[in-house]
């Protein structure tokens, strides 16, 4: 759908002279080109191809000037109040630079547990309306940040949000989830496929911008997509299930028809993830949510050599940009997960972090892995599970989060004291006081 608050035609100022207006205006215009020929997806082809990118920029302005403008002017000439976190800190320490702290931030923190976002909720009651409406997604993106800080930010959205810009439709029931009326599992059906129209998913590209804008130097931005196997599995399924049996028998039964359904759905994930880096991400998670549900075998088979496609893809255009990649259910996989070439495994609260970390190359970073149930525990055990997976994760390489999604009624004062504690870790002092136990052992 298209965010009902877009118009093509250039907002225009009643005084476009006013002092600093102009100024503003002219800065969204180099932000736009900027974005589409100066992003960190540098590998472009220019002369012609520049000059098309220069085209979309502009087109890119005109239509999100309304909203922008409008943005800037609600905040100006106000100043934004000092932030408490850095937005380096994530890549540093995915880059393996020193840090004073692990930076943090949790998968689902925007979501049915705020308060703030059932109201919106309550208001806005279509789920696709709320994560294809510009306005709406960086809206609901910056609740927890705004509540809590967290160090990255990620853009509230649904790894299925691509599905219709490559021609695949489907609606979300509110007691069922995602169901798909036409499942591909005819070699027909591929027909029905095609390149990503990337016009259907600008909700994301204008939010992402706007996102990176308003959080400034306050945190990291996160895009995230849908792994081709996770994918797959709902084209194929019809939706959500349980067991997997359609899918998991067309991998025995048409072996050629899914190679070919996930080859399709690794390039135009690989130009979706572009396409949100060179919209203001600054980091990617993949989620291969359902790959959890093969066996190694088959998941080195049927998803890591997609999941590698769209790695190698994204690191030619966008070198630098770190790729993080999560699955639930995935200590089995850890080994093979790092061969995917992703800067970042997500692990899961079911692995412990000392294992994961000895199992991992020390050139690969961590993500996690705190048991997402503990939130409804005392805030002091809280507070010791985060000291244990920071001690056990060591002071390089770590992204603190949960083992997985904030879950639905998780306590928001157990959220805030999650990154208030966060926040107050020092590598120095926890590993200062492992040094000082381990001298004053007995020998």
């Amino acid at each position: 759908s298209t965010p009902n608050h877009e118009s093509t035609t250039p907002f225009t100022p009643a005084n476009p002279s006013a002092p600093h207006l102009r100024d503003l205006l002219a800065a969204e215009r180099h932000s736009a080109q900027a974005a589409m020929l100066c992003s960190p997806c540098s590998n472009l082809n220019y002369g012609l191809g520049g000059l098309c990118n220069a085209v979309r920029a502009e087109k890119l302005y005109v239509s999100r000037t309304n909203i922008r403008v409008r943005s800037l002017l609600s905040s100006f000439p106000a100043t934004h109040a000092a932030q408490q976190c850095d937005d380096r800190l994530l890549l540093q320490a995915v880059r393996g630079e020193k840090v004073p702290r692990p930076p943090t931030w949790m998968m689902r923190q925007a979501g049915r547990y705020m308060a703030a976002y059932r109201k919106l909720a309550e208001k806005y009651p279509s789920f696709r309306k709320r994560s294809e409406t510009t306005d709406l997604i960086v809206e609901i993106s910056l609740q927890p940040w705004k509540a809590f800080r967290p160090d990255g930010v990620i853009i509230f959205s649904d790894i299925l949000t691509p599905l219709p810009a490559i021609g695949i439709d489907f609606e979300i029931d509110e007691n069922k989830g995602p169901l798909i009326d036409s499942p591909l599992r005819l070699e027909e059906d591929l027909r029905s496929l095609h390149k990503i129209n990337l016009e259907k998913v600008q909700f994301v590209g204008e939010a992402l911008h706007l996102l990176r804008k308003e959080v400034g130097t306050g945190g990291t931005i996160l895009g995230f997509v849908g792994a081709p196997w996770t994918l797959a599995a709902y084209i194929v399924e019809g939706g959500t299930t349980r067991t997997y049996k359609i899918i998991k028998t067309m991998c025995y039964q048409s072996p050629g028809l899914l190679h070919a359904l996930l080859t399709h759905l690794a390039l135009e994930i690989a130009d979706y993830v572009i396409f949100q880096v060179k919209s203001g991400a600054q980091c990617v998670q993949i989620f291969d949510s359902w790959g959890g549900q093969l066996t190694p075998d088959q998941w080195t088979s049927w998803s890591k050599p997609y999941i590698q496609k769209v790695v190698s893809v994204v690191k030619q255009n966008c070198p630098g940009v770190p790729l993080v990649l999560y699955i639930n259910g995935n200590g089995g996989l850890l080994e093979r997960m790092q061969e995917t070439g992703v800067d970042v495994i997500g692990l899961d609260w079911t692995v412990d972090m000392a294992d994961g970390r000895k199992r991992l190359n020390e050139s690969i970073a961590v993500q996690g892995n705190v048991d997402p149930a503990l939130l409804f525990a005392p805030l002091s055990a809280i507070s010791e599970e985060i000291q244990s997976v920071v001690k056990k994760a060591g002071s390089r390489r770590h992204i603190l989060n949960l083992g997985h999604g904030v879950l639905i009624g998780t306590p928001e004062e157990s959220v805030a004291h999650f990154f208030e504690t966060a926040r107050t870790l020092s590598y120095d002092s926890i590993f200062a006081e492992q040094v000082t136990a381990l001298s004053a052992a007995p020998k």
